[in-house]
C-alpha cells in the first residue's frame, strides 16, 4: 500500500527550512516532530540557503521595476490629464 504524496506549502517548508538552520533540534528531531524524511529537510535548508542572497538583491531589482512602474504610470496620467482637457475645450465651444 502506497502513501499519497503530500504537497506542503511554502510557508510550511520554509518553517522547517529556517527550524533547521537555527540548530536547535537535530535534523532527525525536526523530521519526527513535523513528520518529514529528513533527506527532505536537508533539501529545503539548502534551498533557502542558496536563495537567501538572491532574495535579497531581487528586492533591489524590485525597486527598479516599481520605478519603471510609476514613470509609466505618470505618462499615463499626462496622456489622460491632455485629453481630460481637450474635450473639456470641446463641449464648452
Amino acid at each position: 500500500m502506497s502513501k499519497k504524496r503530500v504537497h506542503n506549502s511554502g510557508e510550511f517548508k520554509s518553517k522547517v527550512a529556517l527550524a533547521a538552520i537555527r540548530g536547535d533540534e537535530t535534523i532527525p528531531q525536526l523530521a519526527a516532530r513535523y513528520e518529514i524524511h529528513p533527506t527532505q529537510i536537508n533539501s529545503w535548508k539548502r534551498q533557502l540557503i542558496a536563495l537567501a542572497a538572491e532574495l535579497f538583491s531581487r528586492n533591489s531589482d524590485a525597486c527598479k521595476e516599481s520605478g519603471q512602474t510609476t514613470d509609466d504610470l505618470y505618462r499615463v496620467i499626462g496622456q489622460l490629464t491632455v485629453k481630460r482637457d481637450f474635450l473639456a475645450r470641446k463641449l464648452d465651444h
